[in-house]
């Protein structure tokens, strides 16, 4: 931690509450002393700490600890012989009853104030833990309605399935690719499987679906890694026809209409 920032977030309250253990805090007041930013939430929880610990309920004792406490009090205060000054209950001089009324209390709300803080980091996990797991089930069900539909637009008698082909003459650097897309013009659907090596750091491949009149619409710009199927699912603009689909390589992030060679092509019929 003396050269990069705590990776927990709960290591702050740790810290604060002095629950880390030596290596761990020593190195974290190393990296406080030149982190700002690390010192800035170190105090942010020492404040929550001191909240906490404000916040912990008075603890009173039994009846039978406070007059245990009295009477060695008063012993004490008698010495051996029986004589001295008497201490009575309730009076300013009876600083030694509060002194051990403290070492009673401070313990227990202590104690009280840790246990909270660490209730309360789990109780951060969890909830870290289960926003993943959230959003795991919802990109599950969106994979599922998407194969779904896959299989609907597949099973249709409308759906063509147009072979996305190699051009002859593209440079080495591209290798050759192959790809089909399921078209479905009633439905407006349509969905582009294939192949294609990684496209060089500052290109990008792009899908275009070319229509029976006018220019060439984009349907999805994507990086494939190589050996790795690329798959997009895409809602057609009302109305339009296709001609053919192509795939193009175009700058990074893709073009508005084609600007680079054409790497896969493949008309409808």
């Amino acid at each position: 931690m003396s050269s990069e920032h705590p990776t927990r977030p709960e290591d702050f309250d740790l810290y604060a509450l002095g629950a880390l253990d030596d290596a761990e805090r020593k190195e974290f007041e190393s990296h406080m002393a030149t982190c700002a930013d690390c010192a800035e939430k170190l105090a942010a929880a020492r404040g929550r700490i001191a909240i906490l610990a404000f916040a912990a309920p008075p603890v009173a004792p039994s009846p039978g600890v406070k007059e245990t406490l009295m009477r060695q009090v008063i012993a004490s205060a008698e010495g051996p012989g029986g004589s001295g000054a008497r201490v009575h209950p309730g009076r300013a001089e009876d600083g030694g009853v509060f002194a051990r009324w403290w070492a009673v209390l401070l313990p227990v709300a202590g104690a009280f104030a840790l246990a909270t803080v660490l209730l309360w980091l789990h109780g951060e996990q969890l909830d870290r833990q289960l926003a993943d797991l959230r959003n795991t089930v919802e990109q599950q069900k969106q994979e599922l309605a998407e194969t779904r539909h896959q299989a609907d637009l597949i099973a249709a008698r409308e759906t063509l399935v147009v072979p996305l082909w190699s051009q002859k003459g593209m440079p080495d650097v591209h290798g050759e690719g192959h790809a089909r897309v399921l078209y479905n013009s009633k439905e407006g659907m349509m969905t582009y499987d294939g192949w294609l090596p990684s496209a060089p750091a500052d290109k990008s491949y792009q899908l275009w679906l070319v229509p029976m009149n006018g220019a060439p619409i984009s349907a999805g710009v994507f990086n494939p890694k190589n050996g790795e199927m690329s798959h997009m699912m895409m809602k057609l603009p009302a109305g339009v026809t296709a001609k053919a689909f192509a795939v193009s390589l175009e700058p990074a992030g893709g073009m508005p209409q084609p600007t680079g060679p054409m790497v896969l092509v493949g008309p409808t019929s």
